[in-house]
């Protein structure tokens, strides 16, 4: 059997050797259209391969059914066995002969850059409908000799074996006698700008960046977007991204690579970052090549493209294109805010009574008029959410983005609009929803993640690839960065990550879990104080062990009233809205519970864990943070020279009142930027449809911050940010460096972006103070 299929050359007969990726593109450039060059290092390679290698083969032959018996929701068990074939498969030696068939084919292009791209093809009624490209990442490939062609084909190949991909191979009930694994390999070439072109039913869309398209499915930018009006091509409108950085192969030296270090990020200049990367002349031509694709294969299909340079010369090229409306059927639906990075394909569980909620299965998509905290636990089984109300910084949404689910929030009718029990796919970044073909496997409620990048979920095997990524050139910074969670059985997956601590440690959610269903108060007026008490204590401890001796702060509970309807105790509160009776105002009129919040990390401390610092919630008057400070001083934690009492700095009136509160006692003070912007600009941050109007980048929201920063410096204290504005608008971290933030904490998806972030603002700065000194 061949072993090399040439792009041009492939025949509807070689389908399954090529996979899917290989062959719609082979099928498009056959038809003249600017497709890279390339070839395919056939499916048959990696079957022969694995069969070389005697103990993986018997581990693999029948993956559901073999001897690794993975037992799917222990995690640590599918890392470690991930961890094993891929040793296994990446120490192991190619054919002689192979490598020299494809060290031929890539010199006919006199070029050192490759990609490597895998393309699936699996044969099954099960996966008939699902798209599977986003398991499985392209390699980039500097070609110095025999070594780095074998190196980028084992990392594409065993990519098969990560921890997350066993995990959807169980789930979908696949062997591996059933996976056609081919390899895409092309040339790659500096590129001036990049990205997607996507058609459905309801318009046109186009995303572009500046360099490598890595920038995008990495989450490093937020693209340009142009709308178009497919009956005609014309631009119905258009938004400027957020560009800060782009990437572009590293030319720098000579020699092997690791796939990660061909590529290198660098900052774009001022000017461009505020230009469109695609010019008028290209974003024509991009949409008159669109044009005639749409009318071939219809108006459901996504593709990537790149203006690549040659010899001077740019040259736009399709690298991608997904499968026609005919094998992948999608019909648009309904389209909300995008909430939660990532995408994810199942069932639909549409709650229209809370009584639901007691039969919600695992694995489905949630789709409900509004989610409230109290719903964390049936969330955690979810694959996704839909809800018609709240914005971007809404509950759900910050459960979604700390859960690593895609979510889309005020998708207005979506109780209505969506059928329980129908397929969807829900984009997490575009805020769309779209219909599917119910495949095989539907009906029993799995779902399955579709596609990902740095921004998606932090679930299994991630936080392998995430350190892989950290080991190759991750610069020293001065600003500590660190994460907010609520949830302990996230601690795992997240503590490996070079973070400095926790930064917010949401109480009233991590409470959710141990809670029953019943508020606190009701637990102590029935007499469980000791087994609450006992629960809060183990909860605590969780992440003050996983993390020492790094800093947690916990921040006490604050809850709104109307969030926890429910709990029905005396204490809830009739008010509605955004704020209700929450934050320290809460202890001041019913202390009991804040005392046992105190009894539980002084417990904390006296089991020899003192990394625990305390965060006052929505502090209102110093008068509310003397009567805490005095509790905290009678439940002697301050005994233990480590803790700390700091506040949130979030309501308008800690801008008039911090010198008051240092000279009180606070320590601290923790910007957050979610209520700091609703209580200035007079936005409900729960409404969705006012998204446009709560800016947390507003003049007045910036000042207010630079306020704060400027007023901690000057009375000696530090003073971090844990609200989302760091991840949601990354440009302002170059803000808060200049102004001399402590601290930013994020959730654990926007880490990776943020640490960049950060490293590009530290290193402007020090190179600021170069110039000037230069000038001197």
């Amino acid at each position: 059997m061949d072993k090399l299929y040439w792009l041009d050359q492939i025949k509807p007969q070689d389908r399954a050797q090529v996979g899917e990726k290989a062959f719609h593109l082979s099928k498009i450039k056959q038809r003249s259209y600017p497709v890279l060059p390339g070839f395919v290092v056939s499916a048959s390679v990696l079957r022969e391969f694995l069969e070389t290698l005697n103990s993986l083969q018997v581990l693999v032959a029948d993956l559901p059914n073999s001897s690794l018996h993975l037992d799917i929701s222990n995690w640590r068990q599918l890392q470690q066995v991930a961890s094993r074939l891929r040793q296994q498969m990446n120490a192991a030696t190619l054919p002689p002969q192979l490598l020299s068939t494809i060290v031929q084919a890539v010199q006919t292009w006199d070029k050192k850059y490759l990609i490597f791209r895998p393309s699936f093809s699996i044969p099954s009624k099960k996966l008939a409908n699902s798209n599977i490209s986003g398991l499985l990442e392209s390699q980039f490939c500097y070609f110095d000799d025999e070594k780095a062609i074998a190196h980028a084909l084992k990392q594409t190949w065993s990519q098969i074996f990560r921890a997350k991909n066993l995990l959807y191979w169980q789930h979908a009930g696949i062997n591996f006698q059933q996976i056609n694994l081919a390899v895409l390999v092309q040339p790659l070439h500096h590129a001036i700008a990049s990205g997607l072109f996507s058609a459905n039913s309801a318009g046109w869309e186009i995303q572009a960046t500046w360099g490598l398209g890595i920038a995008i499915s990495w989450g490093d930018v937020q693209p340009d977007v142009h709308y178009i009006k497919p009956e005609t091509g014309i631009i119905q409108e258009q938004q400027l991204g957020n560009k800060m950085i782009a990437y572009r192969l590293d030319d720098t030296t000579s020699g092997a690579r690791s796939d990660h270090t061909t590529v290198v990020a660098y900052q774009l200049e001022e000017i461009k970052q505020k230009q469109y990367a695609l010019s008028p002349e290209y974003l024509q031509q991009l949409i008159q090549l669109t044009t005639g694709l749409v009318k071939e294969r219809g108006n459901n299909f996504t593709l990537k493209w790149t203006i690549s340079v040659e010899m001077d010369s740019p040259t736009l090229y399709i690298t991608q294109v997904s499968s026609p409306q005919s094998e992948v059927a999608q019909q648009f639906l309904i389209k909300g805010l995008g909430a939660a990075t990532g995408h994810a394909m199942a069932n639909a569980f549409v709650i229209t009574n809370p009584k639901q909620l007691e039969q919600l299965p695992s694995q489905v998509i949630l789709v409900a008029s509004v989610i409230t905290p109290e719903w964390l636990p049936l969330i955690q089984n979810s694959i996704a959410i839909i809800t018609e109300q709240g914005g971007l910084t809404s509950h759900a949404a910050i459960l979604a983005r700390e859960l690593g689910i895609p979510a889309v929030v005020n998708a207005s009718q979506a109780t209505s609009v969506i059928q329980n029990g129908e397929r969807l796919l829900v984009d997490g970044d575009t805020g769309e929803v779209y219909r599917v073909e119910a495949c095989e496997w539907g009906h029993k409620g799995v779902g399955e993640p579709v596609s990902g990048g740095k921004g998606s979920p932090l679930g299994l095997g991630a936080v392998g690839e995430l350190n892989s990524k950290f080991q190759i050139s991750l610069p020293v910074i001065a600003t500590q960065l660190l994460v907010n969670l609520s949830q302990s059985n996230l601690i795992e997956q997240v503590q490996n990550l070079p973070v400095d601590g926790v930064g917010l440690l949401r109480s009233e959610l991590m409470a959710l879990s141990i809670l029953d269903g019943q508020h606190p108060k009701t637990w102590l007026e029935q007499g469980r104080k000791k087994q609450l008490l006992e629960r809060w204590i183990e909860q605590v401890i969780r992440f003050a062990r996983a993390f020492a001796p790094k800093p947690i702060f916990y921040r006490a509970l604050d809850w709104r009233s109307h969030e926890l309807p429910s709990f029905n105790h005396s204490l809830q509160s009739p008010l509605q809205g955004m704020l209700g009776n929450r934050g320290t105002f809460s202890y001041v009129e019913n202390p009991e519970v804040f005392d046992l919040e105190l009894t539980a990390l002084l417990a904390v401390q006296n089991a020899g864990y003192h990394n625990i610092r305390l965060l006052l919630p929505f502090v209102r008057t110093v008068e509310e943070f003397s009567f805490c400070r005095q509790k905290v001083e009678q439940a002697k934690l301050t005994l233990v020279s480590q803790f700390q009492l700091w506040i949130m700095a979030e309501v308008p009136s800690v801008l008039f009142l911090l010198p008051d509160y240092v000279k009180a006692g606070v320590q601290g003070i923790s910007i957050g930027t979610n209520d700091l912007t609703q209580l200035l600009l007079g936005v409900d941050r729960e409404q969705g449809q006012l998204a446009k109007v709560f800016d947390e980048c507003h003049p007045v929201v910036m000042s207010a911050i630079a306020q704060l920063l400027k007023m901690a410096k000057q009375a000696g204290i530090p003073c971090s940010i844990c609200g989302q504005a760091p991840a949601l608008y990354p440009e302002i971290i170059d803000q808060l460096v200049e102004w001399g933030i402590s601290s930013i904490s994020v959730e654990p998806e926007a880490f990776l972006r943020t640490y960049h972030a950060i490293a590009r603002a530290e290193q402007r700065l020090i190179l600021a103070a170069a110039r000037r000194q230069l000038e001197i």
